[in-house]
């Protein structure tokens, strides 16, 4: 502590304003962390080595590594060792949690990942820079997202495993409703002219209102890159393992484009005992009536929306043909021939959900909150240009998916957690460290002593014990 004092009162001197002191504060700071971090990685692996050959495990060298933390690198020394049927070990590094060649710690790790999820690679190499000890380049940032991402999507594929491989559901969660929508949105690949769909859902219990804001009540979701087969399974998988669905109303929304039609929401539900409501979802209906009738105010769109609002078709079909008789030019033609086949394939999912319940919850809001949360990844992957492989964008979504239902660390981390054991040895090991702590005994001082002469004291033996007195 006084070398630390002294330390401070030195940069006070040598420095010539706050700011530069604050700065030449923080790095000392991170100094001071990193070196005593070090020490007590060392006398914990000395404690795992004994402990290791107390057992029969054999040394074959002690290795340097370093481990970039948030604040700063931590070098510390660790033990190769061989267990009883000669298999190599690094004990210390297996009992901490450190993984094999990774040169960051995972916090590190996981936070450049949420970092990266809302800003540049480059953005995010350069905040770290300034705020911690942790300096790396875009291109770093980049590798440790796929790892991250990676983490995510395998804890998917296993929740899908073992749906698949179970011989009943999960025991989960009973509610009363359940709303579910589905939609998807392109990103520019890094192939010329090839890009990749996101497929999307969010899952939620109904809604909750502070004042004049709604949100989304325990809302969850699914992202993915992967086919639509792929999709439609961990959104299964995922609600299976969240909720039983046996008494529960589901209420679905979609646009009705290929991969999100309602058959595909019977199927991921299928386990409620009530059919899947499913209506077309009302923001496109809208954006097809704009794109075929222009965005301009009519009596024709007016019209057509009062027949739609009605489920009227002879009224939808009166309004949509006098506005085609008013038409010359072939695109426009076209375009109104697509929003009629677009309505007729919907016609029965142009519904209000709450009109075909006979009691529905008194909180009932019409379906649409799929845009919004689209926002999510089009605010991040669809600007300035930018282009994605295959594993980049699907590591990206991935983390966001983490991120918004709150398992990225947890499932990052999994092999990493200590269970109730293994904290107790944690703690044991700790104790046992402060002994190693102390290379030598303290000194008591010279013992005080006589020699018994039993002789008299004028005889040679008596006088040489005279001389020592």
């Amino acid at each position: 502590m006084e070398h630390i004092i002294s330390n401070l009162e030195k940069l006070i001197h040598q420095t010539g304003n706050l700011i530069e002191l604050e700065e030449s504060v923080r790095l000392l700071m991170y100094e001071v962390f990193a070196s005593h971090m070090g020490e007590v990685f060392t006398r914990l692996n000395d404690v795992i080595v004994k402990e290791k050959q107390a057992k029969g495990w054999t040394v074959e060298r002690n290795d340097s590594r370093e481990v970039l933390f948030t604040f700063g690198g931590v070098a510390y020394q660790h033990t190769l060792m061989h267990d009883s049927e000669g298999h190599p070990h690094y004990p210390f590094d297996e009992w901490m949690g450190l993984k094999k060649y990774h040169r960051r710690s995972p916090f590190v790790e996981v936070k450049v990942a949420e970092m990266a999820s809302e800003s540049t690679y480059r953005e995010t190499a350069r905040i770290l820079k300034e705020w911690t000890a942790v300096d790396i380049s875009h291109t770093v940032v980049g590798t440790i997202i796929k790892q991250v991402g990676e983490a995510q999507a395998k804890a998917d594929e296993e929740m899908v495993a073992e749906l698949e491989e179970a011989a009943e559901l999960p025991k989960g969660e009973e509610v009363d409703y359940l709303y579910a929508e589905a939609d998807g949105v392109f990103v520019r690949g890094t192939e010329k002219k090839k890009s990749h769909e996101v497929h999307h859902a969010v899952l939620y219990e109904g809604w909750d209102k502070n004042g004049k804001r709604v949100s989304l009540r325990n809302p969850k979701v699914i992202m993915t890159t992967q086919p639509t087969e792929g999709f439609w399974n961990e959104v299964q998988a995922l609600t299976a393992d969240q909720y039983s669905l046996e008494k529960t109303q589901v209420v679905t929304n979609s646009d009705g484009g290929p991969g999100y039609t309602a058959e595909k929401f019977q199927e991921a539900f299928s386990q409620s005992e009530h059919p899947v409501l499913n209506q077309l979802d009302s923001y496109h209906v809208s954006q097809g009536l704009n794109r075929s009738l222009g965005a301009k105010q009519s009596e024709y769109k007016d019209g057509i929306r009062k027949a739609l609002k009605e489920h009227d078709w002879v009224n939808f079909t009166l309004w949509l043909d006098t506005y085609e008789s008013t038409l010359d030019d072939t695109k426009k033609i076209e375009k109104v021939g697509d929003f009629r086949s677009y309505i007729g394939r919907n016609w029965g999912r142009i519904i209000d959900w709450r009109e075909c319940l006979e009691n529905p919850p008194e909180d009932a809001r019409s379906l649409g909150a799929m845009e919004s949360n689209q926002r999510h990844v089009s605010y991040r992957m669809k600007k300035r240009g930018m282009h994605w492989s295959q594993k980049g964008a699907e590591a990206m979504v991935k983390i966001k998916q983490g991120m918004l239902n709150g398992t990225l660390r947890e499932v990052y981390l999994k092999d990493q957690k200590r269970s109730i054991r293994k904290q107790r040895e944690v703690k044991q090991k700790v104790r046992m460290s402060q002994v190693l702590r102390q290379p030598v005994r303290p000194s008591i001082g010279a013992k005080q002593g006589a020699i018994g002469v039993y002789t008299a004291h004028s005889s040679a033996i008596g006088k040489l014990a005279k001389s020592f007195s």
